[in-house]
């Protein structure tokens, strides 16, 4: 493909899931499936951000109540706000499943895109075993009997397995489903913020924390940038959104605004409503016990911890769905054998993604994995420099073709734009421990591996690639 060709609905890349190149034209071997709409892609990427309040606590122990305001005001323009001008360029400019994986494998070649589809898994399916864990962490408040042992066990092999099939079941069921829960996660805080309106006391506000509380800018910095990032993941989907190249500007700013918003009224109510008497108490989960002091009892607290389980479920649902997708657009681009990429006959799901996520939470979520997490985020992080490398490379690469969305900055502004955010993953790969040094670099070994396995498989023709789409990504340039 040359810089002055556009990406247009002619390249193999882009025939409808079922379009057989070979077939006349209008044959398709499926009924064309439903797709995402509008809002179903908005609360997709809300939940790909974080899916609400829950969690930001940390960042007013960490640091003090004005600092978390401060953070959670500034950190979107920082970090959010590029992030999110990256995917809406690229997702409308290449709607394909895979997402970050297309863009790097066009900017870089195939190795490249192997290599961020193996870096971004194995981070997604980490961060897929821990929403199950969570779940079950909410229910054992009600059922004592969950803290531990079989129970525990079942508890969290039942929940990831029903969770897996809500996400088989279709991708507009997941729509669907998060926008559901999306709006039920919100209303307690709706709730929490109307009653406390009368107890504000706006000079809370700017309190610089208790004084002999010592700053923890590790643990303020990580809250703010794992509560605000993510919002490329939706992009893995793009093959399944209804006109994505009107759809992906729209519900990554509306997504991005109401992340915002569901983060900073609830933070500016309960500080200004509850006085900062102990700053340690405010860590992960505190909104629930804010949400008694400012209710006058139980019933808000319990609705809270609801509304908790209800946005984990959210957030379960999108990751799997981000990995499913992403590792169907690994297939589509020959990285990984065609076979993998089956698709369900009754729901039109890619199950064979679906499973391979599903069993590999399932193993990591009954192991002491600190540093499997650890090291996903570090991965996370090399994944999204080479996605803004991949960003910038491409602008230069394919100056001409038509962008349906396009950040209005030259070469010299995108290059600032981006150095920022990267700043903040040059941070977060600095100060990681050696085990997480280790245990990442076993597993790029492992993707580059499985690069020269299938590289190799492929030249002795000992197995079925999407040869087509493979050729063109690596013919790029």
């Amino acid at each position: 493909m040359e810089a002055s060709q556009s990406y247009s609905k002619s390249s193999p890349l882009l025939l409808p899931h079922g379009h057989d190149e070979d077939e006349d034209d209008g044959v398709t071997n499926h009924p064309i499936p439903k797709k995402l709409t509008l809002i179903h892609l908005l609360f997709l990427v809300y939940f790909d951000l974080g899916g609400g309040p829950y969690g930001n606590e940390s960042a007013v122990g960490a640091a003090s109540p004005f600092l978390a305001i401060l953070g959670f005001l500034i950190f979107p323009f920082l970090w959010s706000i590029p992030e999110a001008l990256v995917t809406a360029e690229l997702a409308t400019t290449f709607p394909d499943n895979g997402g970050f994986v297309v863009w790097a494998s066009l900017a870089f070649g195939p190795f490249w895109g192997s290599l961020m589809g193996s870096w971004k898994f194995l981070s997604g399916v980490v961060n897929l075993a821990s929403y199950p864990v969570l779940c079950v962490d909410y229910l054992k408040l009600a059922i004592p009997p969950l803290s531990s042992g079989t129970p525990r066990y079942l508890a969290v092999v039942l929940s990831t397995l029903m969770l897996s099939f809500l996400n088989y079941t279709g991708v507009t069921v997941v729509g669907h489903t998060a926008v559901t829960l999306g709006i039920l996660s919100l209303i307690p805080f709706f709730l929490m913020t109307l009653i406390a309106i009368p107890k504000v006391d706006p000079l809370r506000w700017l309190s610089l924390g208790e004084k002999k509380k010592k700053k923890n800018w590790v643990l303020f910095f990580n809250t703010l940038f794992w509560n605000l990032n993510s919002c490329d993941n939706a992009s893995a989907l793009a093959g399944e959104v209804e006109n994505p190249q009107k759809a992906f500007p729209k519900a990554l700013l509306s997504a991005g605004i109401l992340t915002c918003l569901a983060y900073l009224i609830p933070l500016l109510a309960t500080i200004g409503a509850i006085p900062l008497d102990h700053q340690e108490d405010w860590v992960d989960g505190y909104f629930a016990d804010a949400a008694e002091i400012i209710g006058g009892g139980k019933w808000l607290k319990i609705w809270v911890e609801m509304g908790a389980l209800l946005s984990t479920v959210g957030l379960f649902e999108a990751q799997l769905s981000t990995c499913a997708y992403q590792f169907l657009g690994m297939v589509e681009l020959g990285l990984v054998p065609q076979s993998f990429g089956a698709r369900s006959k009754w729901f039109n799901t890619p199950w064979v993604g679906i499973l391979l996520s599903t069993t590999m939470a399932l193993t990591i979520s009954y192991k002491d994995f600190a540093d499997i997490v650890s090291s996903a985020n570090f991965l996370y992080s090399l994944g999204m420099l080479l996605e803004f490398a991949s960003f910038l490379r491409l602008r230069q690469k394919m100056a001409r073709i038509q962008r349906p969305f396009r950040v209005p900055l030259e070469m010299p502004g995108l290059v600032i734009m981006c150095l920022i955010p990267c700043c903040f993953l040059v941070y977060v790969i600095t100060v990681a421990s050696e085990m997480v040094y280790l245990l990442s670099f076993l597993w790029t070994i492992l993707a580059l591996a499985w690069y020269l396995l299938i590289k190799f498989c492929r030249s002795k023709k000992w197995i079925d690639l999407n040869s087509s789409k493979h050729q063109q990504h690596h013919g790029v340039g």
